[in-house]
């Protein structure tokens, strides 16, 4: 009985959900109340304060003895310039961008005006960490809450930057920024989407807000001043007021209550402002990202002086002064979190939401039925701007800007400690889904690459002749995520992609020998062979199967079968499988495959999954050298290729060094009219991995001066970025 994998995950979290409910409430709810009792408990620290209509302290100049004589220091700069980025699909929010340059040109600081579909966030972001400007972004929501077209790319990338480990939570700490967001209410479910997202994602990489989101409606019945115009003016009467507390370098905003002539929040003290001023003193605090939205009527107020003044909501003792203005109270507060809860859980039963569609949501993947996944891989990206392949450009000749990441099976049999997905997706030992058939899964496949290729249509860098190769896949890399061997109708779907004139590269985790025996040709077959011991493999993979050491073997076996291209991939893990050389080799010697990469395991980031850490990651150094020990023990091998981007190494059978030359690459074309003969002789015609070989370029060859690097294109080293040892 085929069991739909929705229905199977939906009613495990929702049991699960509810045998704890009472668990759930009660943890809510206590955490809350220490919370609110440790924020009213602590006092803060006074701090030194100066008067106001002190000119030095206005001015930032302080008066220094110098043998004998009082001298001039030159005053702190805590605001370099202004730079306003805008995305305008009708020209409104280009028409504010002007308006606002002008305003802040009046308080003579440098300003920029910048199209955002003019700008490479890749190249230049990151610069803003340090350069003490102050950014600010008006964006208008478009069509079904998307980014207007000249912002598609930028909100693009800081999406995927803020979802992705490589990036690092504190990629833009130290970047301070302003959100206006330009919308219409009449669209309630998409109103100020990007306004909304592009502020989430910079505080998800730690840039620091210098006050709350505004959002103006085009809605006058809703606008809360009449009209998106009156909305921008507000609001930029209240960013100019706080542009120049920054200037003086205050970290909060005067709020006007200040007695006997003394300000309790604009000047800190000499020693505080040098500590913490500039870039790194604005901090992002989970309260901020909670109560945003603030009283658009208070900020008025406060603009006009009034007694009520509140300018943002920083910390939880201004979030507690606004809700007892409102009549709130604290069981409110908990009433409500309880409310949201339970509100989650029944959205979660209406729509449905399993483990699986959550994993996808936030991992970036495009879900294709209830089993198969695509996602744009970096290196298509890269490739797309000029910026280098992956190193199966370098090894293997495939073009990476038209290589398609898929997979016909999200479950996989292992939790390997290094899986970077880290096992959100669904694990089993046999098929129990509802099949979908393999014509819909790369249907669905190539529509969803060609969308997402589409993106890139005009962004900065990217090369025109490669989008448009783009738009045809022309490789199909089957490791996506998951065990793609598992899906009963692999076969299949392989022959369609070679009707499609697609290339197959399809990894396997060598849990399922049957399958492997019984599988098509394909271009390259993988066996991902993560450790050369039974103790270790089940340490470093963690296989479902109780009899996994024997599927592991009996894999290697048939691969050995194979008359096609077959690999070895070895992932190396400091501490962990890197002490096994004389075991490998016994392995490769079992398996007899074309080829070996041994690749630097890939850092994901701190996961509960898993125990690894930066140290478990060798540097390219160690693995050029585990690599040349190996290749002594196995004489047949040789070192043919590198791609130290990667942090990997080929080690390539003698068979395929014809007449003193590597041939490593593969002849596509020639492939393809192989595996058509093939399937036209009901399989009696066969055909060998020494069939369509290509010769491999001198660039490629291990101990190349580009080691691997393709001289047509141009490297690429991320500003303020440490250096990369976490592979590809």
């Amino acid at each position: 009985l085929d069991v739909s994998m929705d229905t199977w995950n939906f009613y495990t979290c929702l049991v699960s959900l509810w045998l704890h409910r009472f668990y759930i409430y009660s943890a809510v709810g206590f955490g809350i109340s220490i919370w609110i009792i440790i924020q009213f408990t602590t006092a803060k620290p006074k701090k030194k304060v100066t008067e106001h209509g002190n000119p030095a302290a206005s001015e930032g100049i302080e008066d220094k003895l110098v043998n004998g004589r009082a001298t001039l220091q030159a005053k702190e700069v805590y605001v370099a310039g202004v730079k306003i980025f805008y995305g305008s699909q009708t020209g409104t929010a280009k028409k504010f961008a002007k308006g606002l340059a002008e305003a802040v040109i009046s308080l003579n600081l440098p300003v920029e005006v910048i199209s955002m579909g003019d700008y490479d966030p890749d190249d230049r972001l990151s610069e803003e960490t340090t350069s003490r400007n102050i950014c600010v972004f008006l964006v208008a929501t478009y069509t079904d809450g998307q980014p207007t077209e000249s912002a598609a790319w930028f909100c693009k990338w800081l999406e995927e930057a803020a979802n992705d480990f490589r990036f690092g939570k504190t990629y833009l700490k130290g970047l301070r920024y302003a959100v206006f967001g330009l919308g219409n209410s009449v669209y309630v479910d998409h109103y100020n989407a990007v306004g909304r997202n592009i502020d989430r994602w910079l505080w998800m990489l730690s840039a620091s807000r210098i006050m709350t989101r505004a959002e103006g409606d085009c809605n006058v019945a809703q606008s809360k001043h009449g009209s998106i115009e009156a909305d921008f003016e507000a609001w930029k009467a209240r960013f100019l007021s706080r542009l120049q507390a920054l200037c003086r370098g205050e970290k909060k905003p005067c709020s006007r209550k200040c007695k006997k002539g003394k300000c309790k929040s604009g000047k800190q003290s000499k020693e505080s402002s040098d500590r913490e001023h500039g870039a790194s003193e604005y901090e992002n605090t989970e309260a901020e990202e909670l109560f945003e939205t603030s009283s658009e009527e208070e900020a008025d107020a406060e603009v006009a002086g009034g007694p009520n003044s509140v300018i943002d909501v920083e910390d939880l003792g201004n979030i507690m002064s606004h809700m007892k203005k409102a009549k709130s109270s604290i069981e409110t507060v908990m009433l409500n979190i309880v409310y949201q809860l339970v509100w989650f859980v029944y959205q979660l039963l209406q729509a449905k939401i399993n483990c699986l569609i959550i994993f996808c949501l936030f991992s970036g993947y495009k879900l294709i039925g209830s089993h198969s996944g695509v996602k744009l891989c970096r290196w298509t990206k890269s490739m797309l701007r000029g910026r280098g392949g992956c190193y199966k450009h370098t090894f293997y000749g495939i073009e990476s800007h038209r290589c398609m990441e898929a997979t016909p099976s999200l479950a996989c049999a292992n939790k390997c400690v290094f899986c970077w997905r880290h096992h959100t997706n669904p694990v089993g030992t046999e098929w129990r889904w509802k099949m979908d058939q393999p014509e819909m899964i790369l249907q669905e496949a190539i529509e969803n690459h060609q969308n997402m290729i589409k993106q890139f249509k005009g962004v900065s860098g990217v090369k025109a002749d490669r989008f448009e190769e783009a738009m045809a896949a022309k490789h199909c890399a089957l490791s996506l995520v998951g065990e793609p061997i598992m899906y009963p109708e692999i076969n299949r779907f392989v022959k369609l992609l070679h009707q499609y004139s697609i290339s197959s590269f399809l990894v396997t985790n060598a849990q399922f020998p049957d399958e492997i025996r019984n599988l098509e040709p394909v271009t390259q077959l993988y066996v991902s062979v993560d450790a050369s011991t039974k103790e270790s493999l089940k340490r470093i993979d963690r296989p479902l199967f109780k009899d996994f050491w024997q599927r592991f073997l009996d894999s290697l076996k048939a691969l050995s079968e194979k008359q096609q291209r077959t690999v070895y991939r070895l992932t190396l893990v400091k501490a962990w499988n890197v002490d096994e050389l004389k075991a490998y080799a016994d392995l490769i010697s079992l398996g007899k495959p074309d080829f070996i990469e041994v690749k630097g395991v890939t850092y994901c980031g701190e996961s509960s999954a898993s125990s690894l850490t930066m140290a478990n990651v060798p540097w390219h150094e160690e693995v050029v050298r585990f690599v040349q020990e190996l290749a002594d023990l196995i004489p047949d091998y040789e070192i043919a290729c590198e791609h130290e981007h990667s942090n990997c190494l080929l080690i390539a059978h003698k068979k395929f060094k014809i007449n003193g030359e590597w041939c490593t690459w593969i002849n596509y074309e020639r492939f393809q009219e192989l595996v058509r003969e093939h399937e036209r002789s009901g399989g009696s015609k066969t055909f060998t991995a020494a069939d369509y070989t290509a010769r491999t370029p001198r660039w490629a060859l291990f101990g190349s001066k580009e080691r691997g690097f393709d001289p047509l294109d141009v490297r690429y080293q991320r500003k303020n970025k440490a250096r990369d040892i976490s592979g590809c």
